[in-house]
């Protein structure tokens, strides 16, 4: 089965830019890419850029609309993803466990539609 990890965490939460705690959150992300791979439960990953740079679309009536930013204004934004294809959900939550921003943010996880 098929599912989503969405990976949330508040704006300045986790370790900053350019400090060696980032550079090693980078190197844990790399190893369990790289996990994941090896175990043939990653179908796919990736980071998100900064929610100022997302834009939110809606049709209402026939007009398109647009606005800056994202959809909802939380306190934990969406920051990546990945996309796995495990037995069951004790499975997909061990590997979703071990994604390194769960430690200062959260990890939602999804089963995908089956249509």
């Amino acid at each position: 089965m098929k599912y989503m990890a969405l990976i949330y965490s508040a704006e300045n939460a986790g370790p900053q830019y350019g400090t060696p705690e980032f550079k090693q959150m980078l190197a844990d992300y790399h190893s369990v890419t790289e996990l994941f791979e090896k175990d043939g439960v990653l179908i796919s990953g990736d980071g998100l850029q900064d929610v100022n740079t997302a834009t939110t679309i809606s049709v209402r009536n026939g007009k398109t609309e647009t606005i800056d930013g994202p959809f909802a204004e939380t306190k934990e934004q969406l920051g990546g993803y990945y996309l796995f294809d495990c037995d069951n959900l004790d499975q997909v939550l061990k590997y979703a466990a071990m994604i390194p921003t769960v430690k200062y943010g959260r990890v939602e996880v999804r089963p995908l539609m089956e249509y």
